[in-house]
């Protein structure tokens, strides 16, 4: 008896037919490259916003969309950049369920068969309110109920995986994942403990890689600065890697000493929603096709800085068409400094001649447009 591979024929625009593993792949290998589980929300942003809203006031945005977020994020991140991404979620059976499911599984090739729709729970939502540079958020949900019955077996044997880690919350799925030679890669989110105890976090153990952002490692190592706490980080896991914001990311291998810098690419920011998910899919996708550590940093930074130029946190997420038309459209400009260009040569020998001109638009995303006869 086979198994179906829910991946086979399934390739969408925005990878553009690279696949980034393709020369490493053999008939043993796992189906899926990279396994996530999480909360998928559906996110509703606005843009466009002069200034935060304020108390008693009406405030119009000039941009709106909604599209899948949370756990949704990431999934989207890695499957743009040819990466077989399964994801494990539960849905509400109402509409906006509906949207996420099939935005996700038909719209990007997602494996959701180890998802589940719960009946009668309503899908988690965001707001998400974007204004200089940052943005604002309000969430509601609830934890959707234990599943009934026979589940399909989480983990599957993956390549990787991404787990997000909570002071004082230990996933089994993670220790078993890394049991089975999954490579885990972590980021980690704000203690609202206020503890900021590495040993709160014990998954860490299982971890390859470790991402926080600048505050959350300086906090975590009680140091004074990113790159001393990336130093600090790097003898409790294998790789650190730390993203210092606009400066860029700095990235630490406690296995061989090896260090990289990369700085950031300035872009005009109109939404950094997911912009972090983004960066690690890049670095994931780089490392899992074995690039050197500087360009690993070098694409997840640019897959970042590309992503906040669009609004919404899965919508916005580049693929190789985008990555393509961004490096065409930069060797063109005048003035460019050379030895930046030479940072990103290395994309020459993987992407695609670009089909699309940058600056590239997408379509505006929205819920239940009814189809014309």
């Amino acid at each position: 008896m086979t198994t179906p591979d829910p991946f086979k024929g399934q390739q969408h625009e925005h990878t553009a037919g690279v696949d980034p593993l393709g020369t490493l792949r053999t008939p043993a290998d796992p189906d899926c490259d990279v396994f996530l589980t999480g909360t998928v929300f559906l996110d509703i942003i606005f843009t466009g916003l002069d200034s935060a809203p304020a108390k008693g006031t009406e405030t119009w945005a000039r941009g709106m969309g909604s599209s899948p977020g949370g756990v949704a994020n990431m999934a989207t991140a890695l499957t743009r950049l040819g990466l077989r991404t399964s994801l494990a979620a539960a849905f509400g059976d109402d509409h906006y369920g509906e949207y996420c499911w099939d935005a996700l599984e038909q719209g990007e090739g997602i494996d959701l068969s180890r998802s589940r729709v719960v009946p009668g729970w309503h899908s988690p939502v965001t707001v998400s309110m974007a204004y200089d540079g940052e943005r604002t958020m309000v969430s509601h949900g609830h934890e959707a109920p234990p599943p009934e019955g026979s589940v399909p077996a989480c983990p599957p044997r993956a390549r990787a995986a991404v787990a997000s880690l909570a002071p004082g919350r230990s996933e089994e799925w993670v220790a078993q994942a890394a049991r089975r030679e999954t490579r885990i890669f972590a980021d980690v989110g704000w203690d609202e403990t206020g503890r900021w105890d590495l040993a709160a976090l014990p998954d860490l153990d299982h971890c390859e890689a470790f991402l926080p952002n600048a505050e959350e490692a300086v906090r975590y190592t009680r140091t004074d600065c990113p790159r001393a706490a990336a130093r600090a980080l790097a003898d409790k896991v294998p790789l650190a890697v730390v993203t210092l914001g606009a400066e860029g990311a700095y990235a630490v291998d406690g296995r061989t000493g090896e260090t990289a810098e990369v700085p950031a690419i300035e872009v005009a920011a109109l939404d950094p929603t997911g912009a972090g998910d983004v960066f690690v899919a890049g670095f994931v996708t780089g490392t899992l096709a074995g690039w050197p550590l500087a360009d690993r940093l070098a694409f997840a930074g640019l897959t970042a800085a590309l992503s906040v130029q669009e609004f919404g946190g899965s919508l916005s997420a580049p693929g190789w068409v985008e990555v393509a038309a961004w490096w065409q459209y930069v060797q063109g400009c005048p003035g460019q400094d050379p030895a930046a260009l030479r940072r990103y040569g290395f994309l020459d020998a993987l992407l695609p001649p670009p089909t699309r001109t940058w600056p590239l638009r997408r379509a505006v995303p929205t819920i239940g447009f009814r189809r014309s006869a």
